[in-house]
């Protein structure tokens, strides 16, 4: 098998778990999400398990996986490596922000979501997907 085999084969499979994950945790469905945002009225803490339940894995498993030179099936670590916070930071996480409460879904469990063919989460796709071009194609 080759490496760019092996790659994608290894992406498909932690798409595939991280789809599932999300289904599962039901940060699929909008109405779970916006019911955990409503802290004021019909509050469903349940989401806030499935996050803490993410870092107690991610953060030791992050700290074990950088102590390698290298990742299994690339030959560098891509990581971030802007440290700023400023304006247009500030300004895309406001809006986020804003988009997952006012949605109840942001891009993950969006694309999962696409399985259950529901209107509505193939026109917030459509609609994300044209926001995306449009960054891309203004930010140069």
């Amino acid at each position: 098998m080759s490496a760019g085999t092996a790659r994608g084969l290894a992406a498909l499979i932690a798409g595939v778990l991280f789809g599932l994950g999300l289904a599962i945790s039901q940060m699929v469905n909008p109405a779970k999400v916006l019911n955990f945002l409503d802290v004021a009225g019909h509050w469903d803490p349940t989401l806030a398990l499935v996050m803490g339940g993410a870092l107690l894995i991610t953060i030791p498993a992050f700290r074990f996986v950088l102590k390698r030179p290298a990742p299994l099936l690339d030959g560098r670590f891509h990581l971030p490596t802007l440290n700023d916070v400023d304006g247009r930071l500030i300004a895309g996480a406001a809006l986020f922000g804003v988009g997952w409460g006012l949605g109840g879904l942001c891009p993950g469990p969006a694309v999962a979501a696409t399985l259950s063919g529901a209107g509505a989460i193939l026109i917030f796709l459509l609609a994300m997907l044209i926001g995306s071009w449009l960054v891309s194609h203004f930010q140069a």
